[in-house]
């Protein structure tokens, strides 16, 4: 008898404790702090994206840039150049396509690798702006976003891509990675950042 009221007792304690540890795994929980990162929606590469996705392309990001600002959240812009073969900061070409809706608040970041996050300070920026989640957009789909978005993952970032925000030089591979890598559609998003707490 004395066996099972002991058995008992352990058994409730453990249970209270193993309630305690919830409760204190929940309130420890860390809170999503998303970041919109644009990449390379340059008028030098964007000639060279499928014509088929520009236009749904570009369109999405403008949304995918409106949500975030409605929301309260950062969006950072992405700028890539070649010390090479250029195109140079101060040209037309460096410039972001003009139908895209960035405003002179966002923090820009220039890159000369596909990775954003190499020999950059893209990582500075976004602990600057509190963000520990990243959500990708440009091109190219299957380069530079690529990239950034392993760049993301070694330092140490949640990251998803944004369906249909994407372009590359052939849709159907721009298809490929929204499905291979982990993504998003504007609606989710939408929601995820609807119910997140601003900065």
């Amino acid at each position: 008898m004395k066996s099972l009221i002991y058995f008992m007792v352990l058994l409730c304690l453990s249970a209270m404790l193993s309630a305690q540890d919830s409760e204190k795994a929940k309130s420890q929980k860390e809170v999503m702090k998303p970041v919109l990162i644009v990449i390379d929606t340059q008028n030098e590469y964007m000639k060279y994206m499928d014509d088929k996705d520009k236009k749904i392309g570009l369109q999405m990001i403008n949304w995918a840039m409106g949500i975030f600002r409605a929301n309260g959240f950062p969006v950072v812009l992405v700028y890539h150049t070649d010390l090479q073969w250029g195109p140079s900061t101060d040209s037309e070409e460096f410039q972001f396509d003009s139908s895209l809706a960035i405003a002179d608040t966002d923090p820009v970041v220039i890159k000369n690798y596909p990775n954003a996050f190499k020999k950059t300070e893209l990582e500075k920026v976004i602990k600057d702006l509190g963000g520990n989640t990243l959500f990708l957009c440009g091109l190219s789909a299957v380069g530079c976003v690529i990239a950034t978005y392993h760049g993301a993952i070694d330092n140490e970032f949640d990251v998803m891509l944004i369906e249909d925000a994407l372009l590359s030089h052939d849709s159907g591979l721009t298809d490929d990675i929204e499905n291979i890598f982990d993504s998003v559609n504007l609606n989710v998003l939408n929601m995820i950042l609807k119910y997140t707490p601003e900065p």
